[in-house]
């Protein structure tokens, strides 16, 4: 199995994906991928940014803000409002799972003034060992969505893969300015 950002997967990455909820039922004129990130900060420090549906801001570069309607259960809805240079001014996402024990957050988009109609995405984290025995994160992020008229699926899956891959960075980015921090007590 190979990822669609061209990155052959390794068989671990491979078992995650088939034993989680990574697998989306596509129809005719969906496209759909799966990404992975390998983050040098422990499960529990990438978790803190990823779990906080009412705070996507904290990692996602491309969000200004963001306004919860709810109690942060199932089907909580989000208003966020996307920074210039997108195709869209505001998002409206709801909440489809959060399991802090699996380390699981499932969102679907139900609304705004974008393109990316049908859109459901799955973020999932896995502890794994990384160099001089530390701990790390495997993140895997797929997702499925229509094809907007006047575009193929390799451009919809291309430009849904380049935002993902920058909240990936940056997710990686804090996580392990964090993890240092959590490791000398104090700032990097």
């Amino acid at each position: 199995m190979e990822a669609r950002n061209g990155m052959e997967m390794n068989n671990l990455e491979r078992e995650y994906i088939r034993r989680q909820h990574h697998k989306h039922e596509l129809v005719e004129n969906q496209c759909s991928s799966t990404l992975v990130k390998h983050i040098q900060a422990p499960v529990h420090i990438v978790w803190s940014l990823v779990r906080r549906f009412d705070q996507p801001q904290k990692y996602k570069p491309f969000i200004s803000r963001c306004v919860v309607k709810g109690d942060m259960e199932i089907g909580t809805v989000r208003e966020v409002d996307v920074k210039s240079g997108l195709p869209a001014t505001r998002s409206t996402e709801r909440l489809e799972l959060l399991d802090d024990n699996e380390h699981i957050l499932s969102i679907r988009i139900v609304g705004g003034d974008h393109r990316l109609k049908n859109y459901s995405s799955i973020i999932s984290l896995h502890p794994e060992r990384i160099g001089g025995g530390r701990m790390g994160t495997l993140v895997i992020e797929s997702f499925v969505v229509d094809v907007p008229e006047g575009n193929t699926k390799d451009e919809t899956c291309y430009f849904v893969e380049a935002l993902i891959k920058c909240n990936l960075k940056s997710l990686a980015d804090i996580s392990q300015r964090l993890a240092v921090q959590d490791t000398t007590g104090g700032s990097p």
